[in-house]
Parts: C-alpha cells; sequence; structure tokens
C-alpha cells in the first residue's frame, strides 16, 4: 500500500494556517450576533461534513456507545461556548488582543492534563507557560487602560481559550477509539443543536441577514473549519505533531495581518510586546511539554479556531 501523500504536508500546513487565519477577520466583517455566528459556522460545518460521514462510516455511528455519544455531545458543548465567547470578544477588543489570547490555550490543555489525567509537564515548559501568561497580562494591562470594554474582551478571549480547552480534553478521550469522521458528526452536531437552542431560546433572528453576512457564514464553515481544521487533521498523518503546532502559531499573526490590511487596525507597542513573550512562552512550551502529553497537545491544536 503507498502511503506517500499526494500534496506536500509542509505546504498543506501552510494551506491550513492560511485559512484559519481569516477567522478573526470574517467575524467583525459580518453585523450579526456572536450567537447566529456561531450557530451558522457549525450549522454548515455539520450539514458539509455529514454526508460523508452517514455514507462512509454509518456502522460505526449506529454503534457508538452511549457513553461516547454523551462525551461528544459534551464535547460540542464546549465547542460551542468557545465560539461564542470569541466571536462576543471581537466585538469588544482588537482582532490583536483576541486571536493572540485565544491562542493560550494549549496551556490550559495540559493543566486539564495534569488535574486530570496526571501528566506531568518538565520544567522548561513550565517556563514557557509563565512567559506566555506574562505576555497575556501585559495584553490585559494596556487594553484596561484603553477601556473596561477592551478589558472585558480579553476576559472574554481568555474564557474562549478555557472552553476550547475542555473541548480538546474530552476530545482527547475519545479520538483514540473513534473515527473522525463519527467524533466530528456528534461533536459539531450537538453544538450546532445547541447554539440552534440558544438563538431561540434569547428570540434571536436567525433572518433576515444581508447576502455578505451569508456569504461570511459559509466561509467561516467552509474555508476555516472545513479546509483548515481537515487539513491539520490529514497532515498529522505525515509531519511530526510539533511542526503542526508551532506553525498553528502562525495564525494570530495572519489575522493581524488580514486587519491591519482590511481594517486599518493595527497593534500596538504593547500588544506587540505581550504578543512576542506570549509566541516565545508557546513555542518553549510546546517543544519541552513531556511525553505523550505533548504530542496530544500539539495534535489538538488543529482542531481550534
Amino acid at each position: 500500500m503507498n502511503n506517500k501523500p499526494i500534496v506536500n504536508p509542509y505546504l498543506a500546513v501552510l494551506v491550513g494556517v492560511f485559512a484559519v487565519s481569516f477567522s478573526a477577520l470574517f467575524v467583525r466583517l459580518t453585523t450579526a450576533p456572536a450567537l447566529i455566528i456561531a450557530t451558522y459556522r457549525l450549522l454548515f460545518t455539520f450539514m458539509i461534513l455529514a454526508p460523508y460521514a452517514l455514507l462512509r462510516h454509518r456502522h460505526e455511528l449506529t454503534t457508538l456507545s452511549w457513553r461516547e455519544r454523551g462525551l461528544s455531545a459534551a464535547s460540542g458543548i464546549c465547542l460551542a461556548l468557545h465560539l461564542v465567547t470569541w466571536f462576543a470578544s471581537l466585538r469588544y477588543t482588537s482582532i490583536a488582543s483576541s486571536v493572540v489570547l485565544v491562542t493560550t490555550q494549549p496551556l490550559f490543555v495540559v493543566v486539564g492534563s495534569w488535574l486530570f489525567f496526571k501528566e506531568k509537564v518538565s520544567r522548561m515548559a513550565m517556563l514557557g507557560g509563565g512567559l506566555a501568561l506574562l505576555g497575556s497580562f501585559i495584553i490585559g494591562a494596556a487594553d484596561f487602560q484603553i477601556g473596561k470594554e477592551a478589558f472585558w474582551g480579553d476576559l472574554l478571549a481568555l474564557t474562549a481559550a478555557i472552553f476550547v480547552s475542555g473541548y480538546l480534553l474530552i476530545g482527547r478521550r475519545l479520538r483514540g477509539g473513534i473515527a473522525l469522521p463519527v467524533y466530528t458528526f456528534y461533536t459539531y452536531g450537538s453544538s450546532a443543536l445547541v447554539l440552534i437552542v440558544a438563538s431561540m431560546a434569547t428570540a434571536t433572528p436567525f433572518a433576515p441577514y444581508s447576502t455578505r453576512d451569508w456569504i461570511i457564514f459559509l466561509a467561516l464553515a467552509f474555508v476555516c473549519t472545513v479546509i483548515g481544521h481537515t487539513v491539520f487533521n490529514w497532515v498529522l498523518r505525515y509531519v511530526q505533531a510539533s511542526v503542526v503546532s508551532v506553525s498553528v502559531l502562525g495564525e494570530p499573526l495572519g489575522a493581524i495581518l488580514w486587519a491591519s490590511i482590511f481594517l486599518r487596525e493595527y497593534p500596538t507597542l504593547r500588544q506587540t510586546i505581550g504578543a512576542c513573550f506570549i509566541f516565545g512562552g508557546l513555542f518553549i512550551f510546546t517543544s519541552f511539554a513531556a511525553g505523550r502529553s505533548t504530542a496530544v497537545v500539539h495534535a489538538d491544536l488543529s482542531q481550534k479556531g
């Protein structure tokens, strides 16, 4: 059997980073509420991926245990909360602050791994985590001086990082014995369902929205989720997870670049300094996080954003 990839995996990583880096810009360009943006992103993603799961993995979908389905649903709830809080943060703070702070999620994943799975973390990884947290404080302090709204947006971005960590930690318990299409079927499906119910409960209108808004909803689903996340998951079969994890750190850089070009929104000096601490800390962190935990955290990075 020929396992040689049909596409250069390293080129594919760059394509994935390029695709997910548009998430923040797309959210800023739509006038819809954060809850509706998240709802349509997950609903359209589910509609795109579900047919494949139903055609190729029908047996696995029906034989999945109720415990596994329940955990998948819990994972989907965490994903829904992550998207809503992150999208909401972009209404209050700058794209630079939001995308950099939400990228700190590997720190929370490893903290959860230590608490729930008793996995050890090396001293160098802890040093990297400390530097990343210091960068978060620098950005938060700078935004607090700008105004309470910006600081509130920073807190929402950090909350989004915590929620996505829960999504990833639950996924870790399931992905070993469940095919990716089966896992995403239940996770994305439950996430979309929860968001639809939440939109109905809060009387958030599902329509009307402009043509541009609908195009953005589809772009978030197809470009950022299906292309971006699917490419990362595919490429992990051919390259080291560390390559993917470090490459994913380019997502905030791309988001900041698009914000500068299309929105004329430029990072401040303090945001830049804080971002340097976060990127440097995460680079050290992902390079030295111990053993099996490292591989899992790196792989999980491909599912965020």
